[in-house]
């Protein structure tokens, strides 16, 4: 199939999308997957743990940290005493350990300024460290049952096609998709915070970026792209990174040291993780820069304490 020109463009939603809701919670209802941020006896900073661990990363990488994280920190004041290098330390092979340190930053300010409680408002939510435009609608909507139009990049991929006829959403979220998303959301705030869970499970499940299952899906007959003929689009398809050989990889390697040490680390043990020494120095220097690495005299190194 000839590869057509890629358009952000995202139309208004027409009272016709709006039949999409039923359908697509029904699957969900039978379809869902039983995660354990997603259980009734699931609070709010569990939610929020979550919401941090699955950003640019799988589900099965994430349950067993997250079941080690919840059990030794309940709750956000359980962290927030803790040092944040011991976050990084739990954090694992994530990838991406910026985030242990945004959600340590997340839990002192929790506990600091609401008495522990994951704020409720979200405003509040925004407001808190290492929280976004997303984080803060997702916890809103699946740790409160609030209405927010949840944005991340399996329920784009499925409004582009269902509502656009795109094979995939523009790089970045425009304006067009989050108008398109807040006309989506059904007006009862537990019914809209339903349809976000589920439009994001049907993205991840069955509307998925390669190998879509259009059999499976509940709303297929319905879908803009599908009866357009499933036109190929030139732009964002999403492409696996290279990991080896680059400085995520080094960093990775610096960092799996220094988690392991129970004492400071000299630069010498350092120096064993990777044979070419300019790359190995600006991956440290950046790990250093970022605050997941403290410096300290005579070349050692240990994770943050403050």
């Amino acid at each position: 199939m000839t590869a057509t020109a890629f358009t952000p463009e995202v139309p208004d939603a027409p009272d016709s999308l709006h039949s999409l809701h039923e359908p697509v919670i029904a699957w969900f209802d039978e379809h869902a997957r039983d995660l354990p941020w997603r259980r009734h006896d699931a609070g709010p900073w569990a939610v929020m743990v979550s919401e941090f661990m699955l950003q640019q990363t799988p589900v099965s990488r994430v349950l067993p940290v997250y079941e080690q994280w919840l059990a030794r920190w309940p709750r956000p004041a359980d962290l927030a005493k803790e040092p944040p290098g011991e976050a990084v330390r739990a954090w694992g092979r994530l990838g991406y350990p910026r985030r242990a340190l945004r959600l340590h930053g997340a839990a002192v300010a929790i506990t600091e300024r609401h008495g522990g409680d994951v704020p409720e408002q979200h405003s509040q939510l925004l407001a808190l460290p290492g929280i976004g435009e997303y984080t803060a609608a997702a916890v809103a909507s699946f740790a409160y049952g609030q209405r927010h139009a949840v944005l991340d990049t399996n329920v784009r991929r499925v409004f582009a096609r269902a509502a656009a006829g795109v094979q995939y959403p523009p790089n970045a979220t425009t304006a067009a998709e989050r108008k398109l998303a807040r006309a989506l959301l059904p007006e009862e705030k537990e019914t809209a915070a339903r349809w976000a869970a589920a439009s994001m499970e049907l993205g991840a499940l069955v509307c998925t970026a390669k190998n879509e299952n259009c059999a499976r899906c509940p709303i297929a007959a319905q879908c803009a792209w599908r009866l357009a003929g499933k036109p190929a689009h030139e732009g964002p398809a999403r492409r696996g990174q290279t990991y080896a050989g680059t400085d995520r990889q080094v960093r990775g390697k610096l960092l799996a040291v220094l988690r392991e040490a129970v004492a400071p680390v000299p630069q010498s043990a350092l120096d064993q993780v990777w044979h070419e020494p300019v790359q190995r120095a600006r991956a440290l220097d950046g790990l250093v820069a970022d605050g997941l690495v403290e410096p300290l005299p005579d070349g050692l190194y240990r994770l943050p304490l403050s």
